[in-house]
């Protein structure tokens, strides 16, 4: 029962998802047609992209970035800079969550090196709403991304001019928030940089950018699916296992929620009505409660407005910490560093997410 317990609070969204899916059931008996509710585009391209990130960080090409970026600075301010702009600019291509695993434990760190312990909350939260901030921009930057590029067909000129403006001053606030401090000098040795696997990054640059052809439509998913897992049965085999397989079982749960929901009139036509011209508010108010990767997965079956919906679920990363899952990843990683003050990081983690969200929001709509 312990077990049991830890796996339900450890994989809550997952345990939510399936409960959900098993009592539409109840209302829509499975047949042929549950097939048809699954994104296998959206799938396999998700398991082939956390496989091929954590064949890159395995190979050191982050370490080593965040080292020879870090180690020429010298002062807390350019420090500060450098540990969340590598969150903003990372995210981008590899997820908001997969940028947060890898320099928050960093700046932890550095930070720690330099006793400039004070700073962390500052540093980790910011970090935290650069990387939900700079994951917009891409289709591969977050789950919902890649799931709303594949499920409202959009070409990467229309995904890009709808993400591009908020995305932009996204890195407008980031920049001045990071100024804001009184800066000061510090001095910090981080010792020999880590090494770098040319061999690893040569193989997962190339898989990398098989993944991107088939987020431009170049290439079939399924010629991608094949020929990552070909070559890494020859080459690295144990990577094959690296993918999150419950984020994977959480979507096919939503699928089959969603799926279910749009086919009982009564629920379809409610919250089409709903969302009819409110994609972007609501779409960040279920955020608020249900984290954007499920609320996209949700809302995206009632309404075919997914510009307002994109904008919604990924500004609405921004709020409280179940707004977004990669935020979860910060607050439990600083709850482990030395000298953490939970408390008042949770104070600062509101006040900058409800500036960020609320600015935003608003030039969303107006814009």
């Amino acid at each position: 029962m312990a077990h049991v317990k830890d796996f339900v609070k450890r994989e809550l969204t997952l345990c939510v998802a399936l409960l959900a899916a098993l009592v539409s059931c109840f209302f829509v008996p499975p047949d042929a047609a549950y097939i048809g509710y699954i994104d296998f585009r959206t799938l396999a391209l998700l398991y082939c992209l956390m496989v091929v990130v954590a064949g890159l960080r395995r190979a050191g090409v982050f370490a080593c970035l965040a080292h020879r970026l870090c180690a020429g600075a010298g002062s807390l301010r350019a420090v500060t800079l450098i540990l969340v702009l590598l969150c903003f600019f990372s995210a981008m291509l590899v997820t908001n969550d997969v940028a947060l695993l890898t320099f928050v434990p960093f700046a932890v760190v550095v930070l720690g090196m330099a006793h400039q312990e004070k700073a962390l909350i500052w540093v980790v939260v910011l970090q935290t709403a650069a990387a939900n901030l700079g994951s917009i921009l891409t289709p591969v930057g977050n789950p919902q991304n890649i799931y709303l590029f594949s499920r409202y067909d959009f070409g990467m000129a229309g995904f890009l001019s709808a993400t591009a403006p908020v995305w932009t001053l996204s890195l407008v606030l980031i920049l001045l928030l990071c100024l804001l401090p009184k800066s000061e000098s510090l001095s910090v040795f981080l010792g020999e940089a880590p090494s770098l696997d040319r061999r690893s990054l040569t193989l997962y640059l190339l898989l990398f950018a098989l993944c991107l052809c088939v987020v431009l439509r170049l290439v079939s998913w399924g010629v991608m699916l094949a020929a990552l897992v070909a070559v890494l049965l020859v080459f690295d085999r144990p990577r094959l296992l690296s993918a999150d397989f419950y984020l994977l079982l959480t979507f096919v749960c939503f699928f089959i929620f969603s799926g279910n929901l749009s086919r009982i009139d009564a629920v379809r036509g409610l919250l089409q009505n709903l969302l009819q011209g409110r994609e972007l508010l609501l779409g960040a108010a279920v955020s608020q409660v249900i984290s954007n990767v499920p609320a996209a997965l949700l809302l995206s079956g009632f309404t075919g407005n997914g510009r307002e919906l994109l904008l919604g679920v990924n500004i609405g990363g921004l709020g409280t910490p179940v707004s977004s899952l990669a935020s979860l990843i910060s607050i439990k990683l600083y709850s482990h560093a030395e000298h953490s003050n939970p408390g008042a990081f949770m104070r600062c983690f509101l006040s900058v997410n409800a500036l960020l969200l609320a600015v935003l929001l608003l030039f969303a709509l107006f814009f």
